[in-house]
């Protein structure tokens, strides 16, 4: 397969993001990032946009002739929530300029119907939903949002907690259940951008953790 032209990264100057950024270019993709305040980018090479996230018509403006869109985008645990409405106007806008492929993250607190965790993380959950149960609502809409818009070939990766530092050079994955309690902020950066041109994982949730 052939590599996208270009790449529109949501959250590239967060805890992961700012890696998936370096990592595409790396690659030899073009980035163009959405951020809020530019001089947050120190990487060469992209192409950057200034704008507010939840601005529909700045999301119409970094989309246009793109071919992948990388939602990595963060927010402080006791602001609004914000995601789902995010999510479902990238999904919108993909629709439009007929985008189909979008990788996005979230926390493994997230609990699907096909799920098989195991006591601890089943606990871990609900411990999580007692603590942010808005932030966990909200994710669980934005999750309600994917599943109605199967025409775009999307991929939903649920994350431990999350550390800096270097990379393992591998990653677990499971479909079913978190296989580990932990990950490097840069293998996960590795495992979004492989999923680009290795889509195994469309219309699914995996876990992923070293």
């Amino acid at each position: 397969m052939d590599i996208p032209q270009k790449i529109v990264l949501f959250g590239g100057t967060g805890k992961v993001g700012r890696h998936i950024a370096r990592l595409a270019v790396e690659k030899g993709y073009d980035v163009r990032m959405l951020v809020r305040d530019p001089q947050k980018v120190t990487l060469e090479n992209v192409e950057v946009v200034k704008g507010d996230i939840r601005d529909v018509n700045i999301i119409r403006k970094i989309l246009r002739d793109c071919h992948v869109v990388i939602n990595a985008f963060g927010q402080p645990n006791k602001a609004e929530p914000i995601y789902s409405k995010v999510t479902e106007n990238i999904l919108h806008v993909m629709t439009e300029y007929k985008i189909n492929r979008y990788i996005g993250v979230t926390g493994g607190s997230l609990t699907i119907d096909s799920d098989k965790k195991n006591f601890i993380n089943r606990l871990g959950a609900v411990l999580f939903k007692l603590l942010y149960s808005e932030f966990l609502k909200d994710r669980k809409k934005e999750w309600r949002i994917l599943l109605e818009n199967k025409h775009i070939d999307w991929t939903l990766v649920r994350l431990p907690f999350v550390q800096e530092g270097e990379g393992k050079d591998y990653v677990k994955e499971n479909l079913f259940d978190m296989p580990g309690t932990k990950i490097s902020n840069q293998d996960i950066s590795s495992f979004i951008v492989d999923q680009i041109n290795r889509p195994i994982y469309v219309h699914q949730a995996p876990f992923i953790s070293n």
